[in-house]
């Protein structure tokens, strides 16, 4: 493996690894813009608004993978 691919793949590998991948990312993104909104602007419902969306994201990703798992399931018992 070159050196390239080792540095590009090296940080998407630990991402995967950790869980965290884009569903975790833009949760902590929504997280941190609620707070901005909240605290930083002062918009309190708009702040309430985007902090609900970490459970949504998080929730959906979930369900993606629990339907990537059950596809998988699927195709090993045929």
């Amino acid at each position: 493996m070159s050196s390239e691919e080792t540095s590009s793949g090296g940080i998407a590998q630990e991402v995967d690894e950790s869980g965290l991948g884009p569903a975790g990312l833009a949760s902590i993104g929504s997280v941190a813009l609620a707070l901005y909104y909240y605290y930083v602007r002062g918009d309190e419902q708009r702040g309430q608004f985007v902090g609900l969306w970490p459970a949504t994201i998080i929730g959906m990703a979930t369900y993606l993978k629990l339907e990537q798992v059950r596809q998988h399931l699927e195709e090993t018992d045929d």
